[in-house]
């Protein structure tokens, strides 16, 4: 008879999944869309966007060839702040292009709402937070935290017809 042995948390069963998958880049980008300013700064994210992560390069748009010359010079710098917020070398290199640069506006309408629109009491929510706090990726944590407040909000098929109650 097998001992038990240690219990894999979820957030490492997650970031094996998404690593055998090869997911890693596509949460890199959406991670990196959603936190642009906060990674890079005021300064350089109004001037340039996070395209896409293609075998370790990050594409990256900049609004004129005045940063695209500025940046090269930073890319060291760049890519050592990436990896840190990836928690691993998912960048190699950054490909600068003169591209169009999309407001902050259009980038939160294209983006989806977690929450939605209902209301979660204090006892559901710290029953969800006792749940997900072991989840260390504070956006991972937000996600799995709407997806089970969703669930205790959902009625169950006994609450739906109440008459077939026993």
């Amino acid at each position: 008879m097998r001992g038990l042995g240690s219990i894999d948390s979820l957030s490492s069963i997650l970031e094996g999944v998404a690593r055998r998958l090869g997911l890693e880049s596509k949460l890199l980008e959406s991670r990196l869309r959603r936190n642009w300013v906060s990674i890079v700064g005021e300064p350089i994210a109004s001037n340039t966007w996070p395209d896409q992560i293609r075998y370790k390069k990050l594409y990256l748009l900049v609004h004129n060839s005045v940063w695209l010359h500025q940046l090269t010079f930073l890319k060291p710098t760049l890519i050592h702040k990436l990896n840190t917020v990836a928690g691993g070398e998912l960048v190699t290199d950054i490909v600068l292009r003169v591209g169009e640069i999309p407001s902050r506006a259009e980038v939160s309408a294209t983006t989806p709402a977690i929450d939605g629109d209902f209301t979660v009491s204090e006892v559901e929510l710290a029953e969800v937070s006792s749940h997900v706090s072991a989840i260390q990726d504070p956006d991972l944590r937000q996600q799995f935290t709407s997806v089970i407040s969703r669930n205790l909000r959902t009625p169950t098929p006994l609450e739906r017809n109440p008459s077939r109650a026993p």
